[in-house]
């Protein structure tokens, strides 16, 4: 099971629950495929509420990875969700959510709130970014 307070979320991928969590070493990961000097500059590129296929494939991967998961983005690009393309902007914008806003982003049930494009993808705007 899935813990918001250490960062992971539960998705489901090829008909399976997959724990996802950003560790430091994912975020890094994402820093270098993104071009980014830091986690400011990482988390401002998704504050904008855009994300392509490519973006939710790398973030995914990463979150595999992460949790201990030993999965290419290769294996990820080919893997389904009951729900489509929707599926995969919600699991990217839950494991955002709960990676740069902690707690922020989710209903007093602890479900996820559905995203608000004000705020950005992740729900919340990562420290130091206004």
């Amino acid at each position: 099971m899935a813990n918001r307070h250490r960062g992971e979320i539960e998705a489901q991928l090829d008909g399976k629950a997959f724990t996802l969590c950003l560790t430091l070493g994912a975020l890094a990961e994402l820093e270098a495929v993104f071009g980014h000097d830091d986690m400011v500059g990482l988390a401002s590129r998704f504050e904008r509420g855009r994300i392509s296929a490519r973006d939710a494939q790398r973030v995914i991967g990463a979150g595999l990875r992460g949790a201990g998961y030993d999965i290419s983005d290769a294996v990820v690009a080919s893997m389904q969700a009951e729900g489509g393309a929707a599926v995969f902007v919600d699991i990217v914008a839950r494991l955002l959510s709960v990676t740069f806003g902690g707690s922020e982003g989710t209903s007093s049930s602890g479900e996820p709130e559905p995203q608000r494009e004000a705020e950005g993808i992740a729900g919340v705007p990562f420290p130091g970014t206004r």
